[in-house]
């Protein structure tokens, strides 16, 4: 790099002789006013040489003689307190007066003392480059908020907002260095760039999060620094730009601490320390100090009171956190039980079942602590005066109250704060009800409620579905007859039906553990045999715990036998092939697109239970159209007709045209069941549907690190062809490191599918076996961070086993612009 000046052939200028230190006058004085450092600037303003001045009071430098004592006094009394700016005589060493601009800082010193940094601009010779054409320069080039830096990195010139930002006129400021102008830390890195922006001539930017003078409030910039170029095409000066991201970096940081409270609330099914919870994730990161009170009667395990609550309330403290330790603020202990009048902020939002914001200066707070002079005196010493009360609420019943305050951050609670409180307070209030629930009815409220079957079913790409439950009569008790639609990666679908040997609430736990272990190994993509061997181990170890629990056999007395038949199928949307495995299942019914039913000829496989006998998968191909039938043994086995004779009805029922899978489910239960069943049925229907092959994109790739940037090219193409330019970005990110992780890690073949649907998915195959593991790197680790950042840019990620290796996925999820 060459200074404007220089000859084009001339010798490079080192960035260390960049900075003119004789170009500013600059001492700093400590908090008694004693002068403690005096540079070569200073000594050319006032002529004095440091070994005459450091050591001595900076009044004896006023030409106005002043008493020593008064500088100290007048810079503690400065408001703001951490700058003074103004014109000053000051007494030369031969005796003349030199009236300066000062600018003085007050910055904290070694062993945390302050002292004050106090600079003056020394007249220097213009440069060939003029103000006006740089101002010329900075429009054209510089699009926000701006200031202008010479080659010596002095500030020639600054606009409107730049002032507005700094709080000081670009007359104030002309002359001085960027660590002059704002200094600290963020200041010091922010001149490094500048010095390798006239380095190198490349543009540089950086993200600071900083508080400035005059401002209530923390700011994140954006600053941009771009070189500005003279006719020669040297660079002439530096452009500095600053963006306003504070609201962006807001919304992140509250996305992050709610994912935070979505990983740290609840860990437990104790309610005291679930309440503990929320109040832990809430400081100091959103409140200085946080309560949680509770009815008395939640606390105790009772069912809460329906209806909104109104009045006098009466309350227990369960959780408190502050930033102080101890929380001195809290006025009632945890454990103890308090009254809240009807005007208090608990008791309000109580009533309205909603989350209120307050100043402690509104009527009916002020009202709240003058009845009680323990709160008042609270309010005072620690200066609450913003609070957020947020009523506990799940499934429709109220369960207590948190309180959110504000006394250290100066800042006030917004709208944004309450929703996201609001936020938080609603998973925790689920978990204080899981929790009440689990106290109050630990075994019976437990296994029925793991065997409800699923509301709702989920959409997919797969498959559309549809599905029926009838229950058995009164007489036979609760059955454990389940069914379950499961997404998997690659846009496929789980379908599973099964069926708990008995009745009872035995038989209801028992498929409610049997249907969340389904899901589990579905999550971890096992083929449909390796899942049924699974789940036919847990039958046993169920067994295995029944027998154990068994008391002396008597009457009434039960076998400790469990027992279960279970089809598990798994279709793929891409290949239109449908793998299904069945534990002593009925087999399922299949609607060709023609209208022809038939039944799949698979191998029946043994019920679960029985142990140390093998499944078997079959893989069969589906036309697009097709519909799935499965069913449990009750829709076909009755006292009043065999099993051949009910099959040949439901081959019937589902030939009959119909114009929804609703309408077909209705057809099939009227047909095959027209009185109230003798045994628990279920029916899940399922119409397969086939991804385009324009929907599908697959590239195979060498083991070569340098095809990493051709896969991202191509990525990127077939997105822009997809219409997904949005998502180019992240995709190129995701592909990147899986594709990086599989040529350090794996074997080939390798191979990258991606699959645009409802979402889009990223596959990349290779042939090891050995699945990834997502880990937290070290500072100084090289890697360990890829998977770590797929995890953070994806919707959901994973790997399952293929029968050449493994696969690893990453889905996002499509905003509306990307259709």
């Amino acid at each position: 790099m060459t200074r404007p000046d220089t000859p084009p052939h001339g010798q490079p200028v080192r960035s260390d002789d960049l900075i003119d230190e004789a170009s500013t006058a600059r001492a700093t004085v400590d908090e008694h006013g004693i002068v403690t450092q005096w540079n070569e600037g200073a000594e050319g303003l006032l002529g004095y040489r440091p070994e005459e001045i450091v050591g001595r009071s900076a009044a004896g430098l006023l030409a106005d003689r002043t008493n020593p004592l008064s500088v100290a006094e007048t810079l503690r009394a400065l408001n703001p307190p951490d700058r003074f700016r103004g014109r000053v005589a000051l007494l030369h060493r031969d005796g003349s007066r030199v009236t300066a601009g000062l600018l003085a800082h007050r910055v904290t010193a070694s062993g945390d003392t302050t002292e004050w940094l106090v600079v003056s601009p020394l007249p220097r010779p213009e440069r060939p480059l003029a103000d006006e054409e740089l101002l010329k320069r900075c429009f054209a080039q510089g699009p926000c908020t701006m200031a202008v830096y010479d080659t010596d990195l002095r500030l020639r010139w600054a606009n409107q907002d730049m002032e507005r930002v700094l709080g000081l006129t670009q007359e104030e400021i002309r002359g001085l260095r960027v660590p002059e102008i704002t200094p600290g830390p963020e200041a010091e890195e922010t001149e490094e760039r500048m010095l390798r922006v006239l380095e190198t001539g490349e543009e540089q930017h950086i993200e600071l999060f900083l508080r400035m003078p005059g401002h209530d409030r923390p700011v994140a910039w954006s600053t941009s620094l771009a070189p500005l170029t003279d006719g020669d095409g040297r660079v002439a000066a530096v452009m500095l730009s600053a963006h306003d991201r504070t609201p962006q970096h807001t919304t992140r940081q509250r996305l992050l601490l709610l994912n935070e409270a979505s990983v740290r609330i609840g860990s437990t099914l104790d309610l005291d320390r679930t309440a503990q919870e929320l109040a832990d994730v809430a400081v100091p990161e959103l409140a200085d100090f946080v309560t949680v009170d509770l009815l008395p009667s939640v606390h105790g395990g009772s069912e809460p009171r329906p209806g909104p609550l109104s009045g006098h309330v009466m309350l227990r403290r369960v959780a408190a956190r502050s930033v102080f330790a101890g929380t001195p603020e809290a006025v009632v202990e945890v454990g103890k039980v308090a009254a809240y009048p009807d005007f208090s902020p608990a008791a309000e939002c109580l009533k309205a079942e909603r989350g209120l914001l307050n100043r402690v200066t509104d009527p009916a707070v002020a009202r709240w602590a003058a009845e009680a002079p323990d709160r008042a005196a609270s309010i005072h010493q620690f200066g609450f005066h913003s609070t957020m009360a947020i009523p506990l609420r799940a499934r429709g019943t109220t369960l207590g109250v948190a309180t959110f305050s504000r006394h250290q951050r100066p800042e006030p609670f917004e709208e944004d704060d309450l929703l996201l409180a609001e936020e938080m307070t609603a998973r925790a209030a689920v978990c204080i009800d899981n929790a009440r629930r689990y106290t109050r009815e630990r075994n019976t409220a437990l296994a029925l409620q793991r065997s409800l079957l699923p509301r709702t079913l989920p959409h997919s790409a797969a498959v559309d579905v549809a599905s029926r439950y009838l229950p058995a009569g009164p007489q036979a008790g609760v059955g454990g007859d389940w069914f379950d639609v499961i997404p998997l990666s690659g846009a496929r679908v789980a379908l599973v039906v099964g069926d708990v040997v008995g009745h009872g609430v035995q038989a209801s736990a028992t498929m409610g553990r049997l249907r969340t272990a389904v899901r589990t190994l579905a999550d971890v993509d096992l083929a449909p045999d390796e899942l049924l061997t699974h789940l036919d181990d847990m039958v046993n170890h169920l067994s295995a715990e029944a027998e154990s629990a068994q008391g002396p056999t008597g009457p009434g007395a039960t076998s400790g036998d469990v027992g279960a038949t279970c089809l598990y199928a798994v279709y793929d949307p891409v290949s239109r092939r449908c793998s299904i495995a069945r534990a002593g299942h009925p087999p399922p019914a299949v609607v060709s697109p023609d209208g022809s039913v038939d039944l799949l000829d698979l191998p029946g496989g043994p019920p679960l239970g029985l142990g140390s006998l093998p499944f078997e998968t079959v893989e069969v191909e589906l036309a697009e159209g097709s519909l799935l039938a499965l069913y449990t043994d009750g829709l076909i086995e009755s006292r009043d007709q065999d099993v051949d004779r009910a099959l040949d009805t439901l081959r019937s029922a589902l030939a009959q045209p119909a114009e929804s899978l609703e309408a077909t489910c209705d057809v099939v239960i009227s047909k095959m069941l027209p009185s109230r069943p003798e045994d628990d049925v279920a029916l899940l229907l399922a119409r397969t549907r086939a991804l385009d092959a324009g929907q599908v994109a697959t590239w195979d790739l060498p083991p070569d690190p340098s095809m990493v940037a051709q896969a991202r090219r191509d990525v990127s193409a077939q997105l822009e062809a997809w219409g997904l330019d949005q998502a180019v970005f992240t995709t190129e990110l995701v592909v990147s490191e899986l594709i990086t992780n599989a040529i350090r890690h794996a074997k080939a073949p390798i191979q990258l599918r991606l699959i645009h649907d409802r979402t889009l998915i990223c596959e990349v195959s290779d042939g090891s076996g050995t699945a990834p593991h997502l880990r937290r790197a070290r500072t100084f680790d090289e890697g360990g961070r890829g998977l770590l950042l797929v995890a953070q840019l994806t919707q959901s990620w994973g790997t399952r086993q293929t029968g050449t290796g493994k696969t690893i996925w990453a889905e996002q999820s499509l905003s509306a612009a990307d259709g």
